[in-house]
């Protein structure tokens, strides 16, 4: 992760504290998906099985986790849309 990842602004925020496991995937997924290609998306996650499981299912999915923040309550997780390459459908 670079210097500028670092200090990436979020395209948009997600607030899913309380937000049981995958509920609080399918959401996250559905909001990327309504993102352009190339958006930062940044999600709040609680401890414990949602950011052990949500990041690792984004990245099936062939999202880019751009950064993991522990705020001690919960997570800061950022996420990025990916850009497809021309050709590809």
């Amino acid at each position: 992760m670079n210097p500028a990842q670092q200090s990436a602004t979020p395209d948009a925020q997600l607030d899913l504290r309380g937000t049981p496991c995958p509920i609080n995937f399918v959401r996250t997924k559905l909001r990327l998906d309504q993102m352009p290609p190339g958006s930062l998306l940044e999600v709040w996650l609680d401890p414990g099985e949602p950011i052990e499981q949500v990041p690792d299912s984004l990245t099936m999915e062939g999202y880019g986790i751009e950064q993991i923040e522990d705020h001690s309550s919960y997570f800061a997780l950022q996420i990025r849309r990916p850009v497809l390459e021309s050709g590809v459908s």
